[in-house]
């Protein structure tokens, strides 16, 4: 099966048709590094793809690919409208998220997370500059979205020591000058995370730091038709990793074992981590929230799984399933709380529509028994993207004290949730469906699959 053909980033290193007919021993050592970087580039895990037998099968269901050049270029374009409603003249970002939105580049990205090796700038009106660990161009040779690529200063405490005061320096007056260039005199300035340092060298200069989170999220939040594909072929991977879990699962084996069977099922299907380790069995099950360990699952006992994973085009997955360890069907008990969260889930699926505010659809969901209703779950709905994403819509409880009202929109992909757990009880029920609001109502991304054994 031939692989798809994608544009290469603009900025790539070439060393141009003269020099690559040229011998290595005729190049100077820049020159052959310059060589040796665009050769790279066409190996780029984008590129080379997610294998031949995956991407058959996900032509066999239907599931179209992506057009990633016009997927990148939609979601410039909306962190861009999204800038112009906000008046800023710039935008930096450092959280590898709203880095791979922008930019669809990534680069070691949990361990980016908490170092800040590598950002993006972007102008409102102007280019998308990828700052980069060590410059790294061969890393983003699938991109059409970046317009340059530079060396990143890289303003993080382990990689500057003592000499962090200065490269504080350096690193805001590299954004001060292309806010200069840039802006056309407006000096705000969006910024995602920045130690408080970082904000005082850019406010030394003269810019307006304002926070950038909301707009980004607000951007990230109305997918693209292209992304939509994305998502629904992530999902793909997740099920199908889901049901080589299940089939794993077995009496005697551990938490962690089975957790270890989803990772690597979804891994061989182009997954790029999990969020959490939301995997727990029998009593661990309630309440919610128990990371995956060395309990030794028994015949009987409910097991409880949250996927939250980041798939195939760094789309998450984020579903929730319970199944019953064993030969046998469940008890009262256990079908009992299984019936509760699977109508809960699926009546707040038929509220969505396009229109309805959040705080319409808190009033109108189904809620859940009064002795549940202390271990319910943070949310009812919240939002999802290339992570669980905005909105984050509570329950009645708890909605004057933390929710905020806004619009259900097409485009918009939502995750609906239920944990069902009595206090007192020794099991619960963790069930999430994913959905994309369309023009008329809403269509599942996932694919319902009641455990047989508990309903």
């Amino acid at each position: 099966m031939p692989r798809p053909a994608y544009p290469r980033s603009p900025d790539t290193g070439s060393t141009g048709a003269a020099d690559s007919a040229r011998s290595d021993s005729d190049l100077s050592l820049e020159e052959r590094a310059a060589r040796q970087m665009e050769e790279s580039g066409k190996l780029n895990r984008y590129l080379i793809g997610y294998g031949e037998a995956v991407e058959a099968d996900w032509t066999a269901r239907g599931l179209e690919a992506p057009d990633l050049p016009t997927l990148q270029r939609y979601r410039v374009e909306r962190v861009r409208a999204e800038m112009r409603k906000a008046d800023v003249a710039g935008m930096v970002l450092f959280d590898p998220l709203n880095v791979r939105y922008l930019t669809d580049s990534t680069n070691m990205q949990v361990w980016i997370m908490h170092n800040a090796a590598r950002y993006a700038f972007v102008a409102t009106e102007g280019p998308v500059i990828l700052f980069e660990y060590n410059a790294f161009r061969h890393l983003s040779a699938h991109s059409v979205a970046i317009d340059e690529i530079r060396p990143a200063t890289g303003p993080y405490f382990f990689h500057a020591g003592t000499r962090l005061p200065e490269v504080y320096r350096k690193w805001s007056a590299e954004i001060a000058d292309l806010i200069d260039s840039h802006g056309g005199g407006n000096r705000r300035l969006a910024v995602d995370h920045s130690a408080p340092d970082g904000i005082a060298a850019l406010q030394s200069l003269n810019l307006q730091v304002v926070d950038a989170q909301p707009i980004i999220e607000t951007a990230r939040n109305i997918k693209s038709a292209e992304e939509i594909k994305a998502m629904r072929r992530s999902m793909a991977a997740c099920l199908d990793a889901l049901d080589d879990t299940r089939a794993a699962l077995k009496p005697g084996m551990t938490e962690l074992e089975l957790w270890g069977a989803f990772w690597n099922a979804a891994v061989s299907r182009g997954a790029e981590w999990v969020e959490t380790c939301l995997l727990a069995a029998g009593p661990r099950t309630n309440p919610w929230f128990h990371e995956c360990s060395g309990y030794a699952i028994q015949a009987g006992d409910i097991v409880g799984f949250d996927t939250d994973l980041v798939g195939p085009y760094g789309y998450c997955a984020d579903i929730s399933r319970t199944w019953l360890c064993g030969d046998d069907r469940g008890d009262d008990e256990q079908r009992a709380l299984y019936a509760i969260a699977h109508e809960q889930v699926q009546y707040n699926l038929e509220l969505l529509k396009p229109g309805l505010t959040f705080r319409e659809f808190v009033d109108k969901a189904r809620l859940l028994p009064e002795d549940c209703l202390p271990r319910r779950y943070g949310v009812l709905v919240h939002g999802v993207g290339l992570c669980d994403e905005w909105p984050a819509i509570p329950y009645p409880q708890d909605f004057e004290r933390v929710g905020f009202d806004g619009v259900f929109e097409p485009g918009m992909v939502v995750c609906v949730e239920s944990y069902t757990g009595r206090v007192g009880g020794r099991e619960g029920v963790k069930l999430e469906e994913q959905a994309v609001i369309t023009e008329t109502g809403y269509d599942v991304i996932s694919v319902p699959r009641p455990d047989p054994q508990l309903s």
